[in-house]
């Protein structure tokens, strides 16, 4: 049965304006200890507040919502919103994904509609977009500088590993897909200034369509001892097939080294040596920006922390 504010009313002893207006944060005009029969009763009985009338009460709904991009979410973005989500319910907030749009006025209807607390993106907003978030006052927490400095050091990690395997030839290989270029290209930045600073060879650059016959093209045109830099464990593992097609030895004419830890990346033969997060550190990052603006308890700074680091396979 669901509990309404009516009963709470009951239960306590008081009117239902009374429930309304100590459970939405109204209520100093009470004694503390009415305030704290209301809460313990609606406790007990297990009673959720409206949203609706929350957000009529307030102004602005206890809605957070994460713009992501319309691709495919890694395991590491995964667990860090799963663990975003269960920090920010603690706070009494609740986290609600959204594919991002090249459309504002969809971002503008959703904002109009949900009245939302904050928003976070994924991505950097564009101009247009910011002026419709600041438009309704909605607090904002976009990508930043920061943000690319992550990823170009991921891919100065998986250069590192590499050439200290012996690979002086490096390459990076890019998703396909236009919706990861954002992560991509600082990666392949951060893999080509390691190159530069080792005094190694410019990097082989090329884009991997999820497919077996431009996976065998890839690695048929790598030159043998290649160090492979991979955008995901995905394009990873789809080069290590096509190297077992052809003939080809990883490690030793073919060097791979993925991204995001996949389950898929553990049972590979040989098993995928990958690059996974701190997922902890790493929420502290996504969520942490919204500590001043929402009352929430201050969380250390991580930038600088979320180092990446290697799960070791036998794949370089």
């Amino acid at each position: 049965m669901v509990v309404k504010s009516e009963d709470v009313a009951a239960a306590a002893g008081v009117s239902r304006a009374t429930v309304s207006q100590i459970l939405n944060g109204r209520g100093e005009r009470f004694s503390a200890a009415t305030r704290e029969k209301v809460h313990k009763v609606a406790a007990e009985l297990g009673y959720q507040p409206s949203i609706a009338a929350r957000t009529l009460a307030k102004g602005s709904s206890d809605i957070i919502i994460v713009l992501i991009p319309d691709s495919h979410i890694s395991t590491n973005l995964q667990e860090v919103l799963e663990a975003a989500a269960e920090g920010l319910q603690r706070h009494g907030y609740t986290l609600l994904l959204r594919l991002a749009t090249s459309s504002t006025d969809l971002l503008e209807t959703l904002v109009v509609q949900l009245q939302p607390r904050a928003v976070i993106s994924i991505l950097p907003l564009t101009p247009e977009e910011r002026a419709v978030l600041e438009r309704h006052r909605i607090t904002v927490v976009g990508a930043s500088e920061a943000n690319h400095d992550f990823d170009r050091m991921i891919g100065r990690i998986q250069a590192d590993h590499l050439a200290s395997h012996g690979y002086r030839q490096l390459a990076y290989i890019h998703s396909i897909d236009p919706r990861y270029t954002a992560w991509g290209a600082p990666r392949e930045a951060g893999l080509a200034a390691l190159c530069a600073e080792r005094g190694l060879p410019a990097p082989i650059v090329d884009r991997l369509r999820l497919d077996p016959q431009e996976a065998t093209r890839i690695i048929n045109e790598l030159p043998k001892g290649t160090g492979v830099a991979c955008y995901n464990d995905d394009i990873a593992i789809a080069l290590m097939v096509a190297a077992r097609v052809l003939g080809r030895k990883v490690p030793g004419d073919i060097g791979l080294i993925g991204f995001d830890a996949t389950p898929l990346s553990a049972i590979t033969n040989p098993r995928l040596t990958t690059l996974s997060i701190d997922v902890e550190l790493a929420t502290r990052g996504l969520i942490g920006p919204l500590g001043a603006a929402l009352g929430l308890p201050a969380t250390a700074d991580p930038t600088g922390l979320r180092m990446p680091h290697i799960i070791e396979g036998g794949s370089v």
